[in-house]
């Protein structure tokens, strides 16, 4: 590995490990109450959710509006098997987490054949059909509670066991949202990314030199799936309750304006919107009459202003910015010596 790669490496671990660092130690010891602690879990759900569907929507390039859909489909399948199963919670939510993403996968799997054949706008109305069909199907069978929802999910880890509540769910949604953000950029960064934004930039032509473009169009579809999972089986234990009508066109298409907002194909803007989008309400609760209002209205000058997303195409790198701040340093220390010697 090169010097330069190395020492970025090193730097972004360093800094997520003292960003966990410090936030786990505010909640953990109470000096972060329950309802901001619950705000930061839901912002990094948002972040999986984000970072997920901008792999479809922003470097595939396909319009997806059916996240909600495999988000609901991973919080069913983790909330029913650590109610099911009968191990202790801080073994089947683990294992709980995994099941809900490979289901997703499968009813990926499912929905993207189809879906894939089509573009543009058919595309997007057929996944928020087949989003709206697993709604229906949620509130059709009764072992998923059906319109009544889902109640009685256990904790992510046991009273007896004295360790906070709060702070487990914070770990484990921290985790997976640094994990989710470290797979879909090594991804991209693969010969398969770039096979995947080549599909985007011109499908026909990757298609002549020699890119299997339905084998990387259901890839990534799938593999959105699977982050959307995992982001509902962290939503579905941390509310302890499912709500069928909570997974509808509405969210899908908030999702998609955190994607939108944040930049398509950027991965940093997906972080920024999402913690934006998700805290803003939260700030705008004392307006209570004009909140939805504003928060409307900040969206539209946003775009109006800055129509690629808040980032565009750009990502954040702190070996750069360090190395920025260097060759500035340098050049202020070089002019202070030319302005000594005259």
């Amino acid at each position: 590995m090169p010097k330069n790669k190395k020492s970025s490496y090193l730097l972004t671990m360093a800094l997520v490990v003292v960003l966990y660092g410090v936030s786990a130690f505010l909640v953990a010891s109470g000096r972060i109450n329950k309802y901001v602690s619950g705000i930061l879990v839901m912002v990094l759900v948002n972040i999986i959710l984000t970072v997920s569907l901008n792999l479809a929507s922003g470097f595939l390039g396909q319009l997806v509006l059916g996240h909600a859909g495999f988000m609901s489909v991973g919080a069913y399948a983790s909330a029913l098997f650590t109610l099911n199963s009968g191990l202790p919670i801080s073994v089947a939510f683990p294992l709980s987490i995994l099941i809900a993403g490979v289901v997703a996968v499968i009813f990926g799997i499912l929905i993207g054949i189809p879906a894939l054949r089509l573009k543009g706008d058919y595309l997007a109305i057929i996944t928020l059909g087949f989003g709206e069909i697993i709604k229906v199907l949620i509130n059709f069978f009764d072992f998923t509670g059906g319109a009544r929802g889902l109640r009685g999910i256990p904790r992510v880890v046991d009273k007896s066991s004295g360790i906070s509540v709060e702070f487990v769910k914070f770990s484990y949604a921290f985790f997976l949202a640094v994990l989710t953000i470290y797979l879909i950029t090594a991804f991209i960064r693969s010969r398969h990314g770039r096979a995947v934004i080549a599909i985007r930039e011109d499908e026909i032509a990757a298609e002549a030199s020699g890119i299997n473009t339905t084998y990387y169009k259901l890839l990534a579809f799938v593999m959105a799936a699977f982050f959307a999972g995992v982001a509902g089986a962290l939503y579905a234990h941390h509310l302890g309750v499912l709500n069928p009508a909570k997974f509808d066109f509405n969210y899908s298409v908030e999702i998609l304006v955190m994607v939108v907002l944040g930049g398509m194909g950027s991965i940093t803007g997906s972080v920024v919107s999402a913690i934006a989008l998700t805290i803003l309400p939260e700030l705008l609760r004392g307006f209570s009459d004009y909140r939805m209002l504003a928060y409307s209205v900040i969206l539209i000058l946003v775009m109006l202003f800055k129509p690629t997303g808040l980032m565009g195409g750009y990502e954040f790198s702190l070996s750069r910015l360090v190395r920025k701040l260097r060759g500035k340093n340098k050049e202020k220390a070089e002019q202070e010596k030319v302005g000594a010697a005259k």
